[in-house]
């Protein structure tokens, strides 16, 4: 018996639904003498901005129990030295790759980017990274009116708030749905009330698929100095502390929205990425995973095939909701 592993996201058709996270895997190069490439269902690049960023200051990582944190600042080369210098690798590799971008000053950034990546036929979907904790934006917070009027186009707006507010998300994905016909993926926090009605708004401003989780906000302090162990203070969480609340989200959120959803958050191996499965995500992406396990993704890849052989199941696609939940 050999199972069916395809997947759709959007336009996208995944040999099998196991991707790599934004920013656990660089711009694959780096990996290129563990695993074979070419066996993942996408690839998810280092989150891009318009231009360079240096990111902050180190320390920007350190261990907690069951995971990490990291306050990286999305370092990055800029839109055009990605596009001279990372894209022709990564394209060589023969699997979908998805750029994940974000702003820094101005969320009209999200579009200006979209819209650029939008004529590179190589770049197959575009994650939109509306959820990163670690970076300051440089523009004040929209208030009152501003925000409530946002009808009118896209304000400066601090982007730490665009995936804590349904309404400030609705108006970013929009505006890229509206320059692009890539597909998009937005990319949502967990630092939220209910993430069930982001993504509804997500949905319904023409998102083709949902990334859940980001990261959590979290701290660490070194009690002989008195001072936190990360430069910035604090960063995101992430690695198997956070799968359960990962889980959670992915399962509500699922009940709620008809888009596809790609699930992440402490996934480690077969068994955790078949969690995500069941609870609704029709695609996982490997993170911290990779940091320890550089042949993690692949090894799940093997890992559900030989799940699905054993449960006599023809396609992963029959897997994905099939949670048996009373509540």
């Amino acid at each position: 018996m050999n199972p069916k592993l395809t997947i759709n996201i959007g336009k996208l058709r995944l040999k099998n639904p196991v991707m790599v996270a934004s920013g656990t895997f660089g711009y694959a190069e780096e990996f290129m003498n563990f695993i074979n490439l070419r066996e993942l269902g996408a690839i998810v690049t280092k989150t891009i901005t318009l231009k360079p960023r240096k990111g902050n200051l180190p320390p920007r990582t350190c261990e907690t129990p069951a995971g990490m944190l990291n306050s990286i600042g999305l370092e990055n080369p800029g839109l055009e030295v990605f596009i001279k210098e990372k894209l022709p690798i990564l394209k060589k590799i023969g699997v979908p790759i998805i750029v994940s971008i974000s702003s820094e000053e101005d969320s009209r950034e999200f579009v200006q980017l979209a819209k650029a990546l939008g004529k590179i036929k190589e770049v197959a979907a575009i994650e939109l990274n509306i959820s990163c904790p670690n970076i300051k934006s440089l523009q004040s917070t929209v208030h009152g009116q501003q925000k409530r009027n946002l009808s009118c186009g896209l304000s400066t707006i601090d982007h730490r708030l665009i995936s804590q507010d349904p309404d400030v998300t609705y108006a970013v994905v929009s505006s890229v749905r509206s320059v692009t016909k890539k597909t998009l993926i937005t990319k949502l926090s967990p630092n939220v009330t209910c993430i069930s009605d982001i993504a509804l708004a997500c949905e319904k401003a023409g998102s083709d698929a949902l990334a859940l989780i980001n990261t959590l906000y979290g701290m660490s302090i070194d009690v002989q100095t008195k001072r936190p162990k990360l430069s910035a203070g604090i960063g995101g969480l992430s690695g198997p502390a956070i799968r359960p609340i990962a889980l959670k989200m992915v399962w509500e959120t699922y009940k709620k929205v008809k888009i596809p959803i790609i699930g992440m958050g402490g996934i480690m191996d077969t068994q955790s990425a078949l969690e995500f499965i069941i609870a609704g995500a029709s695609a996982i992406s490997i993170g911290t995973a990779n940091f320890i396990n550089p042949a993690a993704s692949i090894e799940i890849i093997n890992g559900i095939e030989k799940y699905l052989q054993k449960k006599k199941i023809n396609s992963v696609k029959e897997l994905i909701g099939t949670i048996e939940c009373r509540i």
